[in-house]
């Protein structure tokens, strides 16, 4: 299968080095906001000069950086939306995601070369709200995670030079894309306003009426997880994805770490490849599948559903509880590297613990993988020999020699090892 073009792939950036992160993997384009306007009021370490830095940085190396101004806002928004709206238009960003009609003409009256993204929150779902939004001026719509492939390509034949994104990897909502009021009804915390709580990844205990024996669905110890859904992944479906014309792939995860960006963006900057070099589909599945046993060894994930897309499957909840544990674990960022006589000295930024004799794989981007050792793993500062390393100790940077060169931004990640009973 060849394609002649290749969707964008758009990464979230909770932070500055998650932007860079994400660009380094293989995003084409990464989306981020201020925690006041961008359904991230938490996790979100953005300021407007880090913005600033992160478009001017990705523009450096061709890609681009989208602002998610997508709130459903109140009257007490809006004089401080308008002031951050004039001081965005300074900055140029590639476009801006909206997902409210009052903020959508703030923007066009400030801002009237804006382009604009229609946020999923808008619940686009069919041809006639497609055609409505582009009216308004939007140029691409990210449609509600909850179509299926015949309504995505439906609704992109119905438009003529309107983009259409779709979600393909990440945490899916138990509400309908996002609008959900269980935080605010039990915590105080909008969903709408991005301070979910995320009640529906609680733990439960049903008690039919006039009993007082609970009803066990999946219960654990700590009760059960009757609304948590599994985490959406599509890299299998990737070819009829783009089969279907969709413009932008998106991958959610603005609160995650680099790790799982690195991990995520990297299998899908791949995948996306190996489409468009034209693999024949034998060779194609057999990538495509390992790409995605990788995920589901290697990050702590709620298991993986298609979702909408393809078929309405009958177990889209994760029961049994959060994050299943994964044997590997995160220990480890490439800072820089040095070339010193045959080999390459590697600074690393320790996340967790690590080890020497640690069994350890490098994560590149478009996710090369390598094992790697830390036999002779030095501290960054004194140089002395050590034999662990702590995230947030006083060794929390290392050098570790290494017969390849490795850019900045590969991820580290360690085989936890088995504990006697």
């Amino acid at each position: 299968m060849t394609i002649k073009n290749k969707p964008e792939l758009l990464a979230p950036a909770g932070n500055l080095e998650k932007l860079k992160t994400a660009l380094a993997h293989g995003a084409d384009a990464v989306y981020c906001g201020l925690p006041d306007f961008s359904l991230r009021t938490r996790v979100n370490d953005f300021s407007l000069e880090d913005i600033k830095e992160g478009i001017v940085y990705a523009h450096a190396l061709g890609k681009k950086v989208y602002i998610t101004l997508n709130i459903i806002a109140r009257n007490n928004h809006l004089a401080k939306l308008k002031s951050h709206v004039r001081k965005l238009k300074t900055l140029k960003p590639d476009a801006i995601f909206i997902a409210d009609p009052g903020v959508l003409e703030i923007v066009k009256a400030i801002w009237p070369g804006a382009r604009l993204s229609l946020s999923t929150q808008a619940n686009c779902t069919n041809i006639a709200s497609a055609r409505f939004w582009a009216k308004q001026g939007f140029k691409r719509l990210i449609l509600s995670r909850e179509l299926g492939i015949k309504e995505i390509a439906a609704i992109k034949a119905g438009l003529k030079n309107t983009e259409i994104e779709v979600f393909v990897h990440g945490a899916l909502c138990s509400s309908y894309s996002g609008r959900c009021f269980l935080s605010d009804y039990f915590s105080g915390r909008s969903a709408n306003l991005g301070d979910c709580a995320q009640p529906c990844r609680w733990e439960y205990e049903i008690k039919p009426y006039g009993h007082e024996k609970s009803l066990i669905v999946g219960e654990d110890t700590h009760g059960t997880y009757f609304l948590n859904s599994k985490d959406l992944c599509l890299l299998e479906r990737l070819p009829e994805i783009v089969h279907a014309g969709v413009n932008a792939l998106k991958i959610e995860g603005r609160a995650k770490s680099v790790y799982y960006l690195a991990n995520v963006v990297g299998a899908y900057r791949r995948a996306l490849d190996l489409i468009a070099a034209g693999k024949a589909k034998a060779v194609l599945r057999k990538e495509l599948s390992f790409l995605k046993s990788e995920l589901t060894e290697k990050l702590n994930q709620r298991g993986y559903t298609e979702g909408f897309m393809f078929t309405r499957e009958d177990n889209l909840q994760n029961y049994e509880g959060n994050f299943p544990d994964s044997p590997w674990e995160f220990c480890g960022q490439v800072i820089s590297s040095l070339k010193q006589g045959k080999h390459f000295i590697l600074l690393v930024k320790v996340h967790n613990t690590l080890l020497a004799d640690d069994e350890l794989e490098i994560i590149a981007p478009a996710y090369r993988v390598n094992q790697i050792k830390a036999a002779a793993m030095r501290d960054a500062e004194t140089g002395d020999e050590i034999y662990e390393a702590h995230g947030g100790g006083g060794n929390s940077h290392i050098l570790i020699t290494s017969a390849k060169n490795w850019p900045a931004y590969s991820v580290l990640r360690r085989r936890l090892r088995k504990t006697s009973s």
